[in-house]
């Protein structure tokens, strides 16, 4: 008798949330897109309003991707809300995508990400806070969703 590994569930869409979907979320989605195209269906989602970061669309703009046209959306704002996956970057995104999934087939992971905007300081130190976070994020996309035989579609 063999020893198989566990299938790992295919995931053919995710959710983004932050606290306000205007810096985490959207680089997390810009980046996700980037990578995976349109093989696996993206989003992002706050729990509160608020505008996108300029530092944000700034930073990954460095990289080639355009996140300028992103507009910040509630939870509430969802117009889909069946996903396979919702990845959780803030504490209180946690909380509001655990309330949401409670009666759905969905997985929750929290991917603790640092708030850039709690740092004061020039430009040059926030622009290198906001590389961090993406940054963070590419390599947690990366590893999470390896891109292994899969083209930028």
């Amino acid at each position: 008798m063999f020893m198989t590994e566990p299938a790992v569930p295919v995931v053919t869409s995710v959710l983004f949330a932050c606290t306000y979907n205007a810096i985490r979320s959207p680089m997390a989605e810009g980046l996700f897109r980037h990578f995976h195209g349109k093989r696996i269906y993206v989003d992002s989602v706050g729990v509160r309003e608020a505008e996108t970061d300029p530092f944000a669309v700034a930073v990954m703009e460095e990289l080639g991707i355009d996140i300028s046209r992103h507009r910040p959306k509630t939870f509430d704002q969802l117009e889909d809300s069946s996903f396979d996956l919702v990845v959780s970057l803030s504490p209180e995104a946690q909380h509001r995508a655990i309330e949401m999934v409670r009666t759905m087939a969905c997985d929750v992971e929290y991917w603790r990400t640092f708030d850039p905007t709690v740092l004061e300081g020039s430009r040059d130190v926030m622009l290198g806070a906001y590389r961090q976070v993406r940054d963070g994020l590419m390599q947690r996309i990366l590893k999470r969703f390896p891109l292994a035989g899969f083209p930028n579609v």
